[in-house]
């Protein structure tokens, strides 16, 4: 892929992500299991294919801070979560973020900054480090979400197996 095939990419991911999870967080949304399983499971399907692209000629302490990248980033998901409130609205459940999800956003941005320039500065940054961007934010959010659904579940509030704007229709 060429260099500007890839920031197009990026910037994609970026604004997709920014929109579709952390705006939307934000402002509040209903949620429905689609749309907790379709966004991550792309970014990790895409991050995925770039991802085993870039493994050939990868070392093994690039490997290792991937390795890394992705508990801590699972780990911010998990927090991300906690942060959020859940409240039965329209047959579903409304998810609403707060101050707090905004700030473990911002961490989760800079720390997925700081472990690529640490990876820059220690010599051991390559292909893979830019190539797995897509997967490391895929897992954070795949994590984020499979906590939310576990959270809603415990709280016993209802999930729509569709949006509810969907299911009007």
């Amino acid at each position: 892929m060429s260099s500007f095939a890839t920031v197009l990419l990026y910037v994609a991911v970026a604004g997709l992500v920014l929109y579709r999870v952390v705006y939307k967080q934000l402002r509040g949304t209903l949620l429905d299991r689609k749309s907790l399983v379709t966004l991550p499971l792309v970014l990790v399907a895409v991050g995925g294919y770039l991802t085993i692209g870039a493994l050939p000629g990868s070392s093994a302490a690039e490997l290792a801070f991937l390795g890394v990248d992705l508990v801590v980033l699972a780990g911010l998901g998990v927090l991300r979560s906690t942060t959020t409130t859940l409240t039965a609205r329209g047959g579903t459940t409304f998810q609403k973020g707060s101050a707090v999800t905004l700030g473990l956003w911002v961490l989760t941005i800079a720390v997925r900054i700081g472990l690529v320039t640490l990876a820059t500065a220690l010599g051991v940054a390559g292909p893979l480090t830019s190539a797995s961007i897509a997967l490391t934010l895929g897992v954070s959010i795949a994590v984020q979400n499979a906590t939310t659904y576990r959270r809603v579940r415990l709280a016993g509030l209802p999930l729509a197996e569709r949006s509810p704007a969907a299911l009007s229709r």
